[in-house]
């Protein structure tokens, strides 16, 4: 194998395995989140907003895996 192709398998496997902890780590959130909404209803504005920031920053991880990923493909 030539360097290029290793570089596109880098970053294939990059972005397909920094992506599957971000997808599980929102899946959990949100369940967990529904879940305490259905236990205490009066809470669920407080759960809500905790959720939407603990997603964002699960979200920033499956990003980092992208620029990283891009980085190997284009440099």
């Amino acid at each position: 194998m030539d360097a290029e192709a290793l570089k596109q398998l880098a970053a294939g496997l990059a972005i397909g395995l920094g992506t599957i902890g971000p997808g599980i780590g929102i899946g959990l959130i949100g369940a967990k989140a529904m879940e305490a909404m259905g236990r205490n209803p009066e809470a669920a504005g407080t759960v809500q907003t905790n959720m939407i920031l603990s997603i964002a920053f699960a979200e920033s991880m499956g990003i980092f895996a992208l620029v990283i990923a891009l980085l190997l493909k284009f440099l």
